[in-house]
Order: C-alpha cells, then sequence, then structure tokens
C-alpha cells in the first residue's frame, strides 16, 4: 500500500491505496516531486469526471522496470500513453490516440502518490545538471514550446499572453526567451511583477494583437480572445475550461481568424532550454508541501496569490 491524492467525490489523503503493479513494457517510477497545475485543480471539481490519483508533473526514480537501463535513473515522463498499434500511433501522433490513457487525467493513476506507472518509451532521463524542482516544469514547459512546432510567428508580430497564471507565466517566459515582444493580459499584475513580468490588467486592454495566446482557463477567454485580436490573426488556445459557454463565432469569419489548439509538446526542447539556463521557472514556485500536506497544497494551489505549488515525494 502507498501514500496517495485521490479524487473520488472530493479530494482525500489515503494510506491505504494499492501499488502499481508492473505490466509489459512499463516501468514503476518512485515520485520524488510533483507539481500541481490548474487541471488537476479542475478535475478536484469534477472536471472529465476522473477518479484516481491526479498530477502528471512530476520527477521519479526508476525502480522496477524491464529496461535495466531505466532502472536507478531520475526520470521524466511523457504524460499520454498510447497504445502503439492504431492510425494515429502509425502516424506518429501517439498523443492522440483514440485508445490513450493520460497520466493523472484519463483512466490512468498520476503523480500525487509514492510511486506511478508509465511505459518505458514515456520516460526519459533527466540530466545530472537539472535538480529536482527545475525539471518538475519539464512537461508544463514542453507544452509551451509545442506553440513553436506547430506554427511560425515572425518576430514583427505583437503577441498577447492572455491569462497571467502558471501556464501563462510559462508561455510568456518562452516566447521572450524566444525573442519575441510580449503583453501578457490578467488580473494579477502584483504577483506577476514579483517575476519581473509586466502585466496589463485584462480589463484594461484596448490594442489589439497579430497573436493571442489563451490561457485563461476560463470560458469567457475565447470571445475576450477574439475581441482582442487583428483581423486575420492568431489565436492559439493553451488551455481548456471545464465550464462550457456560449460561442459568437461570426467574429473568426467576419475577421478571418486562424484558431489554433495547442496541447502537450516534445520535452527536448524544454530539457535543452533548462539545460542551457535559457528558461529558469523556479521563480514561479510558491511553495514545497510534503504529500502528507497535500490536501493543504491543493487550497494554496488555489489561491490567486501562488502560482506553483509543489509536493515533495520523496
Amino acid at each position: 500500500m502507498m501514500r496517495a491524492i485521490v479524487i473520488d467525490n472530493g479530494v482525500s489523503l489515503r494510506r491505504d491505496y494499492p501499488e502499481p503493479a508492473m505490466m509489459p513494457a512499463e516501468s514503476i517510477v518512485r515520485v520524488r516531486i510533483a507539481g500541481i497545475c490548474g487541471t488537476d485543480l479542475e478535475l478536484a471539481k469534477g472536471y472529465m469526471g476522473y477518479r484516481g490519483i491526479p498530477g502528471h508533473e512530476f520527477v521519479g526514480e526508476v525502480v522496477e522496470s524491464a529496461n535495466s537501463a531505466l532502472l536507478g535513473r531520475r526520470v521524466v515522463g511523457e504524460i499520454n500513453a498510447a497504445c502503439g498499434a492504431c492510425r494515429a500511433c502509425a502516424e506518429g501522433l501517439g498523443r492522440h490516440c483514440p485508445n490513450r490513457t493520460v497520466l493523472g487525467i484519463l483512466g490512468r493513476d498520476g503523480a500525487f502518490a509514492d510511486y506511478l506507472r508509465l511505459p518505458e518509451r514515456n520516460l526519459i532521463a533527466l540530466p545530472d545538471s537539472i535538480p529536482d524542482e527545475l525539471g518538475v516544469f519539464v512537461e508544463p514547459l514542453a507544452a509551451a514550446y509545442e506553440i513553436f512546432e506547430q506554427i511560425r510567428i515572425p518576430k514583427n508580430r505583437s503577441v498577447l499572453v492572455l491569462g497571467d497564471g502558471r501556464l501563462g507565466a510559462l508561455v510568456a517566459m518562452t516566447l521572450t526567451a524566444g525573442g519575441y515582444d510580449v503583453v501578457i493580459g490578467g488580473h494579477h499584475p502584483e504577483r506577476a511583477q514579483r517575476l519581473g513580468i509586466d502585466v496589463a490588467r485584462e480589463k484594461d486592454l484596448n490594442d489589439r494583437f497579430d497573436v493571442v495566446v489563451g490561457c485563461t482557463g476560463s470560458s469567457s477567454g475565447f470571445s475576450r480572445a477574439l475581441e482582442l485580436l487583428r483581423p486575420r490573426g492568431t489565436l492559439i488556445l493553451k488551455s481548456t475550461a471545464a465550464a462550457s459557454a456560449d460561442l459568437n463565432l461570426a467574429p473568426v469569419v467576419i475577421n478571418e481568424i486562424t484558431v489554433l489548439g495547442s496541447r502537450c509538446g516534445r520535452f527536448a526542447p524544454a530539457l535543452d532550454a533548462m539545460a542551457s539556463g535559457k528558461i529558469d521557472p523556479r521563480a514561479l514556485i510558491s511553495a514545497t508541501l510534503a504529500l502528507d500536506d497535500g490536501l493543504h497544497a491543493f487550497d494554496e494551489a488555489a489561491k490567486s496569490s501562488n502560482f506553483k505549488i509543489l509536493l515533495k515525494v520523496s
């Protein structure tokens, strides 16, 4: 049995949760540290009807594996566990495999526990130069870098990151490191300014932008982003919202807006950026709490005054 934070008609801390069992081509990882993100908070509210252990941002140590090269290694992990046999997988689109499970999000227990299980092919060794508290940002930073995999944004384009939370801050850091002049629109400028990030209050924004990256996580974010785009602008959606909303899509057609969904990304660009010192998101860490204080950690993560709350597991 192991300790685990569990979502099941509420959030609870259990000490009698069954440890994950070995499966073919999968490895058991002892979790060292994990990060709470907005998706975890939404899952706790009932998003996607998830039941189980949440958490998908982690650094761990492989303790059981058929691959001897992985044993004892510090690792991070791609969260989408694809079937490897369908058309999407054959085309290299495992993140969109219709049969996939997703760590701590869909059909697979996650990282807010002593142990987790992932396919061997999902595990990536963490360089010794990257400490745990930095490595825990690999997965969300990879999601930010996915923008560059999907679209080329000319450097002379005006860019707005709409949303000044955890994801918005990471996306802004990534774009700034890429040489873009970025404006962040949000509700908590005093929090972001502690990080040296200039934030305009979202309600005061009047300019229109060539590119808006939506990181609000709110049902109203889509409509507000359309209001802030120039004709023939591009809207990049980086966050989902648990609540549905009525959408007026007429501005998309009238203004010939390009809408791009953007989700998970390759880990290599994020690891390279961290290893080179190009990006260091540790300034986002508001607190690190023990797994035994996991329920308090969820409360802290939900506070607008905090950015990233980490869970120290082992």
